[in-house]
């Protein structure tokens, strides 16, 4: 159903693993990671194809224009079940109505919560054999590519066509640009400051979900709900910590505002230290209202105890919504309903999926073909209703989108901000974001908040 499952991230120490496990070293190494390897040359993709490669700025081009024909467009990703593969599958369609002539391969890579394609593709951009785009969180997750100068600034090329500039928000441009120029295009927005619920559930507790006015407010709430029914106060799974994680960020969010998030993607840990604290003292009274056996299940089936009136509240990314619509009979704003994780209204907490536009790239020309197609309103319409998530740009029609995610693209229209998430990588590079699952592995292993605090001091260093 969808990709929100989380597998370890690669820190920058594996970067340079996976070059040296790969076909091509690299060589003039920038700070951390690679430049160099110019030249054509032919190498064996991890697909088994042979491809041959032209320069670092895609030094095919020439060739490529000159042709009657483009070259195939290789383009790799994780969505192979559920509502990513019918999106993906949509948004191919469309791009082969407009560009008949542009051959497309598909080479997607399962499995691994999207761990595996992120692997495959370390080693072929350090390897410069790069396919010719991939699905990628964007932000600081892509830091270390732009780092290594793997990624073609395209603001001409491809951001300068369809209105592009002026149709995104600026959260989604910031993304698209970690390095300060824009090298990928985000197709898509799931939202993460969701507090989902059981309608008949919190009104036999007698609670109103939009009037919790802050995150320790909902301990109350939930409180209200067992005394009151025979639902737990909030569906969870801890089995894995990203949930956690993803719970704690919005505490923190929701508790102390924009700008303490941001200080601490920023690494201002100490600075912060009473807020961080008490975000995750907030989450562990939440624990006392978790279902019993939030330990050995999945966020899947956590949150079918929403569905079944076995628990009022649920926090997710809005892939949780898709569970609700494929329920008969469990409607929204009659058996179901959101609202903004309390204390955020008026934020959009950002997840999202990229396409970038790599160097050394074997067919740019259809690339950026392919790109300026991703970020039109035709690709965005096509897509984003089947993977239940909203487009980026705020001016595609709401007539294919739902009641539920037609009210998500108002709310992201008429947002003030929009923050990077920091589970998923948009707002913190990847050595942090490994180290920052340590800390919440440890801290969902143990509940010790200065334990937790301690390791997240470091987690920047």
């Amino acid at each position: 159903m969808t990709d929100a499952n989380e597998g370890s991230d690669v820190s920058r120490r594996d970067y340079i693993k996976a070059a040296g496990a790969g076909t091509i070293g690299v060589t003039g190494l920038a700070g951390c990671m690679g430049g160099g390897g110019e030249g054509d040359s032919t190498t064996t993709t991890d697909s088994g194809s042979e491809t041959t490669t032209g320069s670092s700025d895609g030094g095919d081009t020439t060739t490529e224009e000159q042709s009657s024909n483009y070259k195939p467009l290789e383009v790799q990703h994780w969505w192979t079940g559920g509502d990513g593969a019918a999106a993906v599958k949509a948004l191919f369609e469309g791009f082969k109505e407009k560009h008949p002539d542009i051959k497309v391969n598909q080479n997607p890579v399962p499995g691994g919560a999207g761990q595996n394609l992120k692997t495959v593709i370390k080693k072929r951009v350090l390897n410069n054999n790069p396919p010719s785009s991939w699905q990628a969180w964007p932000g600081a997750h892509l830091q270390p590519f732009v780092e290594a100068d793997k990624l073609k600034d395209i603001g001409d090329s491809v951001w300068s066509t369809n209105n592009m500039k002026s149709a995104y928000k600026q959260g989604p441009k910031d993304v698209a640009k970690p390095g300060g120029k824009f090298v990928t295009v985000p197709i898509n927005i799931h939202r993460l400051n969701n507090l989902f619920y059981n309608k008949k559930v919190v009104e036999k507790a007698g609670v109103d979900p939009a009037s919790i006015s802050k995150p320790s407010d909902l301990v109350a709430a939930m409180k209200k709900v067992e005394n009151n029914t025979d639902a737990v106060g909030m569906a969870h799974q801890t089995k894995s910590a990203w949930s956690t994680s993803q719970l704690w960020a919005q505490v923190l969010l929701g508790e102390y505002g924009k700008e303490t998030y941001v200080a601490f993607t920023e690494g201002k840990v100490e600075e912060n230290k009473k807020a961080i604290k008490d975000s995750l003292q907030i989450v562990k009274d939440y624990k006392q209202y978790f279902n019993d056996d939030a330990g050995s299940i999945s966020w899947t089936e956590a949150n079918k105890k929403v569905i079944n009136g076995e628990a009022a509240f649920f926090h997710q990314g809005d892939w949780a919504a898709g569970m609700y619509r494929s329920q008969d009979g469990f409607k929204f704003d009659s058996e179901w309903g959101q609202v903004p994780f309390p204390g955020t209204e008026g934020i959009y907490a950002l997840n999202m999926d990229s396409f970038p536009f790599p160097k050394n790239n074997p067919s740019p020309k259809a690339t950026e073909k392919f790109l300026q197609y991703c970020g039109s309103v035709d690709a965005q319409e096509r897509f984003n209703p089947k993977k239940g998530s909203i487009p980026p740009r705020t001016d595609v029609p709401k007539d294919k989108f739902g009641p539920f995610l037609s009210r998500q693209m108002d709310d992201f229209k008429n947002s003030k901000a929009q923050v990077k998430s920091i589970q998923h990588g948009l707002a913190i590079p990847p050595e942090a974001k490994s180290n920052f699952g340590d800390a919440m592995s440890t801290f969902t292993s143990g509940w010790n908040v200065d334990k937790t605090y301690s390791q997240l001091t470091k987690a920047f260093n």
